[in-house]
């Protein structure tokens, strides 16, 4: 009996491996044909050469692969499934004395070594290449300049301070046109103290900032004290270079510990990160979509029926835009504050997982 039930899980296996190889190529190459039609007239006017287009959808595969691959474990599953029910495969395994649910056993373990794959995919790989694809949009494309802009930079330092930057030279790590303002612990609206400087330079050496040339006014009792110094060391910011080049990306472009710091750095200048502790977290919850479709699929695809392959597809696609529909819902209410980041983000996944196991509980054995 044991080794009658390893040919059936290496069959499965295999049948089930090889539809998701094919249901992610056929989704790269449509996702790749629809870009190429919608970006093709800004290839043309900006004189964009082959090599770069050809890199530049190399660099968006994985992320076409992050948003694909559950639909495309959800076609096989229902595709393996489903062939295997109408050619009666499944109604001899079941005569064998083996149970539909120790049947799926091989895709769910295959599905969540998928999930787990997808974690360190989606949260470091990912956003490595989409920094490669952006900053070819920019260069190439002129897309996405106002979130690449060197010049209007403002930073809230801490709950009492402000700055505000002209323009940040990255090459030289140095800010121009600052403009740091402190104000009273206990009322927000009363400035203490202004910097005005044409530059500040960051001191590697004691993981400081100094303000060149910078004018200093202290404001006491209505009164007010003006100095001026060469240079002056402002002191431990809660900021380096490195942060002002991450305030600049997109959270696409943020890998989870560049995140991690991010939202670090947002809670610590008194900013509300709920935002982006939603998409951080929505970094972890999303892969596991790969697991909770198998329950879908296997469910929905064992019973014997006359539907082929476009039924299989269209189900497939049906089943993952409700879930997305869901996921954007329940992440916007993370995003507002309304529900707790880690539970927006987790949502979607707990809800079809009950969904899943009711659906599953329901099909005969």
């Amino acid at each position: 009996m044991q080794d009658k039930i390893k040919i059936i899980d290496i069959y499965t296996t295999k049948q089930f491996l090889q539809m998701i190889i094919f249901g992610l190529i056929a989704f790269i190459l449509i996702f790749i044909l629809v870009d190429l039609m919608e970006n093709l007239d800004d290839f043309i006017d900006q004189m964009v050469p082959t090599s770069i287009i050809l890199k530049y959808y190399l660099y968006f595969t994985p992320e076409i692969i992050k948003l694909t691959l559950p639909v495309a474990v959800l076609l096989s599953c229902l595709f393996t499934t489903g062939r295997m029910s109408n050619l009666n495969e499944l109604t001899a395994i079941k005569v064998a004395g083996v149970s539909l649910y120790r049947f799926m056993l091989p895709f769910l373990v295959i599905s969540f070594i998928l999930s787990v794959i997808s974690v360190y995919f989606n949260a470091w790989v990912v956003p490595k290449t989409n920094k490669k694809k952006l900053n070819l949009e920019r260069v190439y494309m002129r897309k996405h300049l106002e979130s690449w802009g060197k010049y209007n930079i403002y930073i809230q330092d801490t709950y009492t301070r402000l700055l505000s930057i002209g323009y940040f030279d990255d090459e030289s790590n140095t800010a121009h046109r600052v403009d740091i303002q402190d104000f009273d612990s206990l009322d927000v609206t009363k400035i203490v103290a202004r910097y005005t400087a044409p530059a500040m330079k960051w001191d590697s050496t004691r993981d400081n900032w100094l303000l060149i040339n910078c004018t200093y006014r202290k404001f006491v009792d209505g009164r007010e004290f003006l100095n001026k110094l060469d240079t002056l060391n402002i002191g431990k910011l809660n900021f380096k270079p490195v942060d002002i080049k991450r305030k600049q990306m997109k959270p696409d472009e943020m890998n989870a510990d560049e995140m991690s710091e991010f939202i670090k750095d947002q809670i610590r200048s008194g900013n509300d990160p709920s935002r982006w502790l939603t998409d951080y977290h929505s970094k972890f919850a999303f892969p596991f979509s790969n697991f909770i479709v198998v329950l879908f699929g296997v469910a929905l695809a064992s019973q014997k029926k006359r539907a082929g392959l476009a039924m299989e597809f269209g189900l497939s696609l049906l089943i993952a835009f409700i879930y997305f529909i869901f996921m954007k819902i329940s992440t916007s209410f993370g995003y507002a504050g309304l529900l707790n980041p880690f539970a927006s983000a987790w949502l979607a996944n707990f809800v079809f997982l009950i969904c899943g196991i009711i659906v599953i509980l329901k099909v005969r054995k």
